[in-house]
């Protein structure tokens, strides 16, 4: 028994050879490179980007304006999310969140320390109570951090 045992342990590696994938059905597309960009993933890397500030691209008017306070009139509470950094170089202040059903503007509030920032509400699929993505100039502006979770409210304009 215990030789039946090693040779079928010696000879599985060589029978599961024969069930291996050719390499080109692994392959990108030509032109494309790995790892691959989700589909509708947007905006493209600045040239030789490796830190926070050269993806973050946004003006200082542009980040004062996400900054200033909004207008309370007609601004609607959504729900909670937790969100996490999303696609870097895609430009702007953002939310991807599962809390709206179509593009609008907003605002988010980090729960950790009360800070705010204006964005785009963008929908993206799941239950509601799934996750979200957020941008990069977002989360700087947020002050909690570029990894981890991050719980914030989320609030549409009117």
């Amino acid at each position: 028994m215990r030789y039946a045992l090693t040779i079928a342990l010696a000879l599985f590696p060589a029978a599961c050879g024969q069930f291996a994938l050719p390499d080109e059905d692994l392959a990108p597309p030509p032109g494309m490179t790995r790892p691959m960009p989700r589909p509708g993933a947007g905006g493209v890397a600045p040239a030789g980007a490796n830190t926070a500030d050269a993806f973050d691209t946004t003006s200082a008017a542009e980040r004062a304006a996400a900054q200033a306070a909004p207008e309370p009139a007609g601004e609607a509470r959504l729900g909670r999310t937790v969100a996490t950094l999303g696609n870097p170089a895609d430009p702007g202040f953002w939310l991807e969140t599962p809390l709206v059903t179509a593009s609008r503007q907003g605002r988010v509030v980090a729960v950790a320390n009360g800070k705010a920032v204006s964005l785009e509400l963008r929908p993206i699929d799941g239950p509601q109570s799934a996750g979200s993505r957020i941008s990069l100039p977002a989360l700087r502006l947020l002050g909690v951090g570029l990894t981890g979770l991050h719980e914030l409210d989320v609030f549409a304009g009117g």
